[in-house]
């Protein structure tokens, strides 16, 4: 994968209870909260690709009465290359490389997502 200035961070900033933060060389901004990110997950256990159900599928039927849901944190990260970031999670979950081009894909906000919509209505 060739770096770019729109999936090559400048800064980036780790909150183990609220997030990542990424100030991109292109001069955007992203922030990603920690329960957005862990869904987000883009291993294959999480996004299917086993044959397993997805993480948005066990979610989907999970129990919503559940009285007590542990709080999530980043246990632990660290760089991959010079290209992505393995996150370990307080749920155990700890397979997920975040690629620098996948959080740029995946960036929440609102310019982004309207631009996400408008490449999948094509």
């Amino acid at each position: 994968m060739q770096m770019t200035a729109s999936n090559e961070p400048e800064h980036i900033a780790v909150s183990k209870s609220s997030g990542v933060k990424i100030d991109w060389k292109d001069g955007h901004h992203s922030d990603y909260p920690l329960a957005y990110l862990r869904d987000q997950c883009p291993c294959a256990q999480c996004t299917g690709a086993h044959g397993t159900p997805s993480r948005a599928e066990q979610k989907k039927d999970a129990n919503p009465f559940q009285m007590f849901k542990p709080t999530l944190r980043i246990t632990d990260v660290e760089t991959v290359g010079a290209y992505a970031l393995r996150i370990r999670w307080s749920d155990g979950h700890n397979t997920g490389i975040y690629s620098f081009e996948h959080f740029r894909s995946i960036c929440p906000c609102p310019e982004c997502r309207v631009a996400r919509a408008s490449q999948e209505r094509g």
